[in-house]
């Protein structure tokens, strides 16, 4: 089962991406030190969810990207033909 995450967080999460979008990285520890720095109020508990939220949804837009780029590669002829052999 996966995290159930409240549209609060999830809200949060949306908009500091949006604000910020070169101030996190799929490290939990650094998006966790600017996500307290950014909000103001809330409990540690909170802050840390919103933290998991965005290292989560930074990692899977970076696994997304790696996925295409490959099928990319083959859509453009990354084989080469036989016509010449």
């Amino acid at each position: 089962m996966g995290n159930v995450r409240t549209e609060q967080i999830k809200r949060m999460g949306k908009d500091l991406l949006k604000k910020f979008p070169g101030k996190f990285t799929n490290d939990f520890d650094n998006n966790k030190r600017a996500v307290h720095i950014l909000v103001k109020g809330g409990t540690p508990k909170v802050l840390n969810q919103i933290a998991g939220y965005v290292t989560r949804s930074i990692a899977s837009e970076q696994k997304q990207l790696r996925e295409e780029s490959p099928e990319q590669a083959d859509s453009e002829g990354g084989e080469p033909s036989e016509e010449g052999a």
